[in-house]
């Protein structure tokens, strides 16, 4: 299924990454009505990229570390950066006002 998403819309693997974790990142923010700073939908991309990189272990029978640490890191980044804006900005706001 993967390799039918990545030949049928021509992106790179790194690029299919970045969409999956922010398109699961919304997803998990509407279906569970909590905040990004609450980590619950960054929690939900994480378990969605740990279950993807164990179906890859699965179908090459082996672990591709190079390969698994790259899609972590692309999956993760933006959810993160999102998880610790949204989590970070009441103090930076507070801070200016004072």
């Amino acid at each position: 299924m993967i390799d039918w998403i990545g030949d049928g819309t021509g992106l790179p693997d790194t690029i299919l990454h970045i969409h999956a974790g922010l398109a699961l990142l919304m997803l998990a923010r509407l279906v569970t009505r909590r905040s990004f700073g609450t980590f619950i939908p960054w929690s939900v991309v994480a378990v969605g990229e740990a279950f993807n990189e164990i179906m890859d272990r699965l179908n090459f029978g082996s672990w591709r570390w190079e390969d698994t640490g790259l899609d972590i890191a692309n999956t993760l980044f933006w959810p993160t950066m999102i998880c610790l804006g949204v989590r970070l900005r009441p103090l930076i706001v507070r801070d200016r006002s004072a």
